[in-house]
């Protein structure tokens, strides 16, 4: 199969130069200096008497085809907040996954919970542009970017107040996003070079990250059982997306994953 991963990384990055010549780096800063100070997702995921879901909003994946063809964010994000979401995650990549930041920008205006922007991003100009569009959390993507990358993009955000939650497949990529100074290391049982997905994985390198980072455990989290499972490997928080997507009431579906912690 495909390298999806690299393919829709330097697909965005060719998006995103495409959007810097109409709306320049400058412009977009002015723009991120007129949003609201974002959200600190720090505290949402540092409660420990239940588990802190990260509920994903999503039409499609390139692995699961359309999830939710009845796709309409703004209900999905206010029922999954009154259900129990820490925070939410909206899905911004038009081309495989069918998202939109129009459909974070909605979102925005309604929740008060942070906001995750999940995309491919590569640049800082992709950065400063989910902070302008309202974002309080970016996703960095360990294997697609190098060392000094990671370390820039980190430390950019940072720099802008955002929080941003690195994503790792192996005990190298935790490693190296310690090293960069990451402070929120997700562990993605999917692999998103294959899409195979493996739990397991996960319960094995969660606690492979050191403290004081924030743990986050994403894929494969349908049951409460699995989030149990991953809790007791020492996750705080839970990403979920297409469990939620595909079940006739997400906020139900959520309700049912957070009971019995």
């Amino acid at each position: 199969m495909s390298d999806i991963l690299q393919e829709l990384t330097e697909l965005r990055h060719r998006d995103a130069m495409l959007r810097e010549a109409e709306v320049p780096f400058a412009e977009m800063m002015r723009r991120v200096e007129a949003t609201p100070p974002p959200r600190d997702v720090t505290p949402q995921l540092s409660l420990a008497d239940s588990p802190r879901v990260i509920a994903e909003l999503k039409r499609a994946s390139p692995s699961e085809g359309m999830i939710r063809e009845d796709f309409r964010p703004v209900e999905l994000a206010r029922e999954l907040v009154a259900a129990g979401a820490a925070a939410l995650s909206v899905l911004c990549e038009p081309h495989r996954f069918l998202g939109d930041e129009k459909y974070l920008q909605a979102v925005r205006k309604v929740v008060d919970v942070p906001i995750l922007y999940k995309d491919f991003l590569s640049t800082r100009y992709q950065i400063a542009a989910a902070r302008a569009a309202g974002a309080d959390v970016v996703l960095l993507i360990a294997a697609v970017l190098d060392d000094p990358t990671l370390k820039d993009l980190l430390d950019f955000a940072h720099g802008l107040g955002l929080a941003a939650l690195v994503e790792t497949h192996d005990e190298d990529e935790i490693a190296r996003s310690v090293q960069a100074g990451a402070r929120i290391i997700g562990v993605n049982c999917r692999n998103l070079r294959n899409f195979a997905t493996d739990v397991s994985l996960l319960e094995a390198l969660v606690g492979r990250i050191p403290r004081p980072c924030l743990r986050v455990a994403e894929s494969g989290m349908h049951t409460a059982d699995a989030i149990r499972r991953a809790k007791a490997a020492g996750a705080d928080g839970f990403l979920v997306g297409t469990a939620l997507m595909r079940a006739p009431s997400p906020g139900k579906k959520l309700t049912e994953l957070l009971a019995n912690h």
